[in-house]
Formats: structure tokens, C-alpha cells, sequence
């Protein structure tokens, strides 16, 4: 009979053609065919999830994502975080008709979304802005100590910058997609880099080569809580001013002309890191040490699963029947969001992976396979997390046969999710595909999961041969 189960496993085609709506230990009888007395579709939902929460004070920033700020939260904890970053240089820059004394100013521009901080956007806060003196380090963590990478004594800001969360200043930034912080950076930066250009223009050809003579920026958070901005995109501009001739009606005339250029940018080519500090409130660590399976990031507490594999594949085996077919296999996880005065909410996509495999999933740039690794969203409406393709999963144990705990314990841990969307035509969206899923560093985030209500949900067939 485990010969046929495994031959038929393969057959899952035929499970398609009887669905049925969910309920606990269902069995239907749907009916003979050409080859069948009887068939039954089983749908088990009688499973049991467990968990338990780990601390994770250390997660791997890969994404383009910065964050600056500090707050401290009654129900949350205190949360801070610095940020170091390389910068990506043009490969040319203008020099045809631009001389090195037109260069009138360099200005760095953070750039993030209205939404995209955590706390009061209109409290005044101050960051300084220190250059690199080495390169950073490969790989590089959110325990990352700046000490020796830049000097104290060269503030590239003087005074700290101070700085806001909202576009209080201008009609016109408020209605703009986007928000900017700014910080004027020393004329004398700008003339370097033209003069290296001018001189050694392969030192622009690629990261590394550019990454040796700028080694990048140390942003630092000097003053002020109660925000932390998630920072999407930085830019660093070049201002050039040189007097020239217009002609107006005939006329010529002299006038000044004003140009400007983005020659440097954050993009995932180089290296850019998050240094977090983060203390749990006493509310958190209370819960974690209940056991209460708490998600907290960045830089917190995961959650330790143990799915109920074995009683799974003990109740696919118990079936007394010719032949049978694994249809689906599903998990939903309610979640609980944890009352705060900050409107922290529930991680908004969460990466559940064999906890064996965990810190190799992340250090080869791994995307999800549905077997080994799954990624769920956080259902707002239902205030869920589900994971809706865990078959393969399911299978591959079959066929493995003897299996230990580490083929079903998993860590759920917060991620950062990138897509790019393909363009199918003029007029018509393209599918959009995961490119890239990272230790999740975009702001504070928490919930408690309600395992003893999660659904594991297991629907299989069992067919009767016509002898």
C-alpha cells in the first residue's frame, strides 16, 4: 500500500477536480469512475502548532534600506539606529565646459516615502555626517561598531543638522510622492572628485575601484527621539555656477547659469548597514519569558516552530485504503498586534524557513522554494499570516522516510521583500517577481502569534481500485 501512496503522490492533477469547502476531518464521497469504486477527499485540520520565541539582536542588512532616528516606546522598548553606507559613483562625469572653480556646492539627499517613519514626524532631531577614513567590512552586521572607520574630529556638518519628518515648508513638497532630508557637504569634497575624475577616470569604472578612493558615509543620530526614518534612496549632487551669454530678441546678453548633476547614489551594488541598538521594554521581556511566540524587529525576538509533521504523515499512513493523493497542505497563523502609543504594527512580510538553514538562506541571496522555505504577508483583514503552498514540503518528507526535528522545527523571522515587474506591452503590467528577501531592518515592528488558533489544514484523496 506505501508503494502505491508514493506512486500516486505525482498524480496531484487529480486532485484538482474535487475541491470542497473546508471543514475538520471531512470525508466526501465523490463517486465512481472509469477505474474507481469510491473516492474521498479528507481534509484534516486537527493538527497542532507550537512555538517559542528566540532572541535574533543581530540580523544582516542587504537591502538599500536606512535607517536614522531613536525612540523609545513604553510598550516596545527603546530602539536607535545609525547608519554606514558606500556609495555607487557615475562612471563620467561633466567636465566639457564645467572648470573646476564652477563648482558652487555638493548637497547629500535622503529620500523616503510620506509614510515611511515611525513616530512623531514633526519632532525636531539632529544627525552629523562623518566620511568613511576605510572600507567597510564584507559581510557586515547590525552589531556593527563604526569606531576606526571614520575620525570624530572630521564632522563634515560641523553642527548637527537638524531635521524633520514633514514638508512643513512648502505647499509644494507636501503634495510630492516622496520627502527629502538634505545636508550641504564640503565644496572641497566636490572638487576632489572632479580632479580624481579628471585624472584617473578608471577610479569610476567600478564600485570597488571607486569604494577605495570614497570610502562612504557614517550618518549619525546626535539628538532628539521620538522618530525613526526609513530612508529609501540617497543621492549625492553636484551644484555648478559659472557665468556665461544668453541672446534674448538679438540681444546677447550675460547671465549666470546654474546646472546640476547626481553623480553618486545608494544602490544594492554596495554596501549599506544599519547599526541598530535595541532594548525590549519590560513588557516584551515578561512575554518572552512566558514563552509567549512575540515577533519583534528589527533586531528582537523570532519565533521557533515546530510543525506537526510526523502526526501529519502518521494520519496520510493510517489510511486503510488502495491508493491515495496529497492534495494540499496550508497553515494560517492569527496574529495579535500588541497595544503601543507609536502605531507599531505586525512585520508586514514574514520568512518562515528550516531553522537549519536559516543563515544560509540569507548569505546566498536565496529566494523561496516552497519546500524548505516559505513566505507569507500579513493579512490585515484577517490578521493573519498564511502560507498556502507547503505540499512539496510534505513530500519530499515522505520520501525521505525516517526524519528527525530538524526536517520540521522553523524560525519565523521578519523580512524585507523586493520585486521588480516585467512590462509585457504599451498598455498592459507585466507579472510582478520576488527579487530579493532580506533581514527586515525598515522600522520598529511587532505582534504576538496565536498558535493554539493557527489552522494546519492537510487535504488528501483516497481512491478505492475497481477489482
Amino acid at each position: 500500500m506505501n508503494t502505491l501512496k508514493t506512486l500516486l503522490t505525482a498524480c496531484a492533477a487529480l486532485a484538482t477536480t474535487a475541491m470542497i469547502g473546508s471543514c475538520d476531518d471531512t470525508v466526501t464521497t465523490l463517486g465512481s469512475s472509469l477505474v474507481t469504486d469510491d473516492t474521498k477527499i479528507i481534509i484534516d485540520s486537527s493538527f497542532q502548532l507550537t512555538g517559542e520565541p528566540i532572541v535574533n539582536n543581530t540580523v544582516q542588512s542587504r537591502t538599500t534600506t536606512q535607517l536614522i532616528g531613536s525612540l523609545t516606546a513604553k510598550e516596545y522598548g527603546s530602539f536607535a539606529s545609525d547608519f554606514v553606507s558606500q556609495f555607487m559613483s557615475s562612471m563620467s562625469i561633466d567636465t566639457t565646459g564645467v572648470a573646476l572653480s564652477d563648482i558652487d556646492s555638493v548637497k547629500l539627499y535622503m529620500f523616503f516615502l510620506p509614510g515611511a517613519l515611525t513616530g512623531d514626524s514633526l519632532v525636531p532631531m539632529g544627525l552629523k555626517v562623518y566620511p568613511l577614513t576605510k572600507q567597510l567590512p564584507s559581510p557586515i552586521y547590525s552589531d556593527f561598531d563604526p569606531t576606526g572607520y571614520y575620525d570624530e574630529s572630521n564632522c563634515w556638518t560641523r553642527n548637527s543638522q537638524i531635521y524633520t519628518g514633514n514638508a512643513l515648508y512648502s505647499d509644494s513638497a507636501n503634495a510630492l510622492s516622496y520627502r527629502t532630508v538634505s545636508v550641504k557637504l564640503p565644496l572641497e569634497f566636490a572638487q576632489k572628485v572632479y580632479t580624481e575624475y579628471k585624472k584617473n577616470p578608471s577610479t569610476f569604472a567600478t564600485p570597488d575601484a571607486f569604494c577605495k578612493f570614497f570610502p562612504g558615509l557614517y550618518i549619525k543620530n546626535t539628538f532628539g527621539s521620538g522618530r525613526v526614518i526609513n530612508f529609501s534612496q540617497s543621492r549625492i549632487n553636484f551644484y555648478y555656477r559659472k557665468h556665461g551669454q544668453k541672446t534674448v530678441n538679438g540681444e546677447t546678453r550675460d547671465t549666470i547659469i546654474n546646472t546640476s548633476s547626481t553623480y553618486m547614489a545608494v544602490t544594492p551594488e554596495v554596501i549599506t548597514n544599519n547599526i541598530i541598538s535595541m532594548t525590549v521594554s519590560d513588557e516584551l521581556h515578561a512575554m518572552a519569558s512566558r514563552r509567549e511566540p512575540i515577533l519583534v524587529a528589527p533586531a528582537a525576538y523570532d519565533v521557533k516552530l515546530t510543525f506537526p509533521a510526523p502526526q501529519i504523515i502518521a494520519a496520510y499512513r493510517r489510511s486503510d485504503v488502495d491508493m491515495s493523493v496529497i492534495n494540499t497542505l496550508t497553515m494560517s497563523i492569527p496574529v495579535e498586534q500588541i497595544s503601543n502609543g507609536y502605531n507599531i504594527n505586525p512585520p508586514a512580510n514574514v520568512l518562515l524557513v528550516l531553522a537549519r538553514d536559516k543563515d544560509a538562506f540569507f548569505a546566498g541571496n536565496k529566494i523561496t522554494d516552497d519546500k524548505t522555505s516559505f513566505l507569507a504577508a500579513y493579512n490585515s483583514e484577517t490578521k493573519s499570516y498564511e502560507f498556502t503552498g507547503m505540499r512539496s514540503f510534505l513530500l519530499d518528507l515522505l520520501e525521505k522516510g525516517n526524519i528527525t526535528a530538524d526536517d520540521y522545527t522553523f524560525i519565523l523571522t521578519p523580512v524585507d521583500v523586493t520585486t521588480e515587474t516585467s512590462s509585457s506591452g504599451y498598455y498592459t503590467s507585466g507579472a510582478t517577481y520576488i527579487t530579493g528577501i532580506n533581514p527586515y531592518v525598515s522600522g520598529p515592528a511587532m505582534c504576538r502569534l496565536n498558535l493554539a488558533d493557527a489552522k494546519i489544514k492537510f487535504t488528501y484523496s483516497l481512491l478505492s481500485v475497481n477489482n
